[in-house]
């Protein structure tokens, strides 16, 4: 039987598995929040977004800290903690150059 899977190729099977379902997660994500940079509207390459927790007193676990993959309920009650941003106005949120609520810029 050709494609058949044996034990010996389990491990990688697995890695390549929770690989798709992570991808699977983000794209889900980045939907979820609008496909888009809630600050400049970015939106070529899905890589480059990011989740930005805009409390984070209110943060239980980061969305994607160490490749983690819970359950998309739990992602989404995360999910509503946070606005979709790019990862260059993500470093300017950190760096207080910019609100993560609106696109002002101080």
């Amino acid at each position: 039987m050709p494609g058949k899977r044996k034990y010996s190729d389990r491990a990688e099977y697995l890695k390549n598995a929770v690989s798709q379902r992570r991808k699977l997660l983000k794209k889900k994500a980045v939907s979820y929040l609008g496909d888009k940079c809630s600050l400049c509207g970015y939106n070529t390459c899905t890589d480059a977004l990011e989740f930005h927790h805009t409390d984070p007193n209110q943060k239980d676990f980061g969305i994607s800290y160490k490749g983690i993959t819970r359950s998309w309920d739990k992602m989404k009650d995360e999910l509503d903690k946070c606005v979709l941003v790019c990862s260059n106005c993500h470093k300017e949120i950190h760096a207080g150059l910019v609100a993560a609520s609106s696109g002002n810029r101080s």
